[in-house]
């Protein structure tokens, strides 16, 4: 009798913090979550997690700092399952996973039929014991057309203002903010609609992927940002998820990690040449002068925006690698001289850039830049 008081007692709690964390906007219901893949028929990658909490996508934005300070933490607090079986619905195939200690899980494969290009939708399933089914979810991946370039950027600093070298700035514009409300640099939007058509047309864009040190539980607010500026939409390739205590760390994991997932891309479109985008708030020169030095072939051009006063020598060992290697390169403070750069080396037109900004662009970041130099 006692025993039974105890397990009904424990459910009532176990229920009460479920609604609890439901009127929070909370998710208590297992979810397998995709994330926009990316490649070609014999090469072909899908990534996502399984979760047991998570956020509800955000549906309202204020101005309130309260209010985004909420809504940011709702995006870290996560709970993944760890260890279990994930297929992959393609066609008539199935490729199998199992999720890692954070309940990531990456699929790779080779299609048996040709993929045409464009975005293709699968199912990723969650299996419990027998192969039941416990939870499923729908997503993506996109194959390019075939063209002759790709573009590789960073997110923080290189076209989202962050102010990442500044810690205090950094956590104030992070927590202060929302993905509406987050400002761009000056004329991103038009340099890199200017990458994604260069060499092309308009029905066979160049691809875009994102490759940051911020974690996957900002995925959904980045590709808002995106879409509120008007930025091209592209995949993402970001770092591990983390718990809302490790929040005042976010965007600061480890980058020998990105290097990898540079490296990733360009295996997976060995075909293409790539223009590298960054910034020397943190590690990009160095991770871009090392994909300069083992990859130079498949590297077009590079642009470092500059945004700190440091890191003058991984920049001037990165301007030394691609001079060596005849490699393009624009180091800026202001993206119209990235447009002026590209447009020199026959990235496009002046009319394609939209000679003026938009209004709708943000100003740039007051922060000290540094040098700019470019080479053709």
């Amino acid at each position: 009798m006692a025993r039974s008081c105890l397990v009904k007692c424990h459910a009532n709690k176990s229920n009460m913090y479920r609604k609890f964390l439901k009127r929070l906007g909370i998710n208590t219901d297992v979810t397998v979550k995709i994330y926009k893949g990316y490649g070609h028929q014999q090469n072909l990658h899908l990534s996502g997690h399984v979760l047991k909490i998570s956020s509800k996508p955000t549906t309202t934005y204020h101005r309130s700092i309260l209010r985004n300070i909420f809504q940011l933490f709702k995006l870290f607090f996560v709970k993944a399952i760890a260890g279990v079986p994930v297929v992959l619905k393609w066609k008539e195939q199935q490729i199998h996973a199992v999720t890692e200690t954070d309940g990531y899980f990456k699929l790779e494969w080779a299609s048996e039929t040709s993929v045409p290009a464009g975005f293709q939708e699968v199912t990723v399933d969650y299996l419990g014991p027998g192969g039941k089914v416990i939870a499923s979810g729908k997503g993506e991946f996109f194959v390019p057309h075939i063209t002759q370039l790709g573009i590789i950027s960073d997110i923080d600093d290189t076209f989202l203002v962050s102010h990442s070298s500044t810690i205090f700035k950094r956590l104030w514009t992070l927590f202060s903010n929302n993905a509406r409300s987050r400002h761009a640099f000056e004329g991103v939007r038009e340099h890199y609609r200017l990458l994604e058509q260069a060499q092309t047309d308009d029905d066979t864009p160049n691809p875009l992927f994102y490759v940051s040190s911020s974690e996957w539980n900002l995925y959904d607010y980045l590709n808002e940002f995106l879409r509120i500026q008007k930025l091209p939409q592209g995949i993402f390739l970001l770092s591990q998820l983390k718990r809302w205590y490790q929040l005042v760390k976010t965007g600061k994991t480890k980058h020998e990690g990105k290097f990898a997932r540079v490296v990733r891309i360009m295996d997976a479109f060995p075909n293409q040449r790539f223009i590298l985008l960054g910034d020397n708030s943190q590690k990009d020169p160095e991770i871009y002068r090392s994909i300069a030095d083992h990859h130079p072939g498949q590297v077009f051009a590079v642009y470092i925006r500059n945004v700190s006063s440091n890191n003058k020598i991984s920049l001037a060992a990165l301007e030394s690698s691609l001079r060596s290697a005849g490699i393009p390169y624009c180091f800026f403070r202001h993206s119209k001289e990235a447009i002026e750069h590209s447009i020199s080396i026959g990235l496009g037109h002046r009319e394609d850039s939209g000679a003026k900004p938009s209004q709708e662009s943000t100003t740039e970041s007051n922060a000290d830049q540094g040098v700019n130099r470019t080479r053709n």
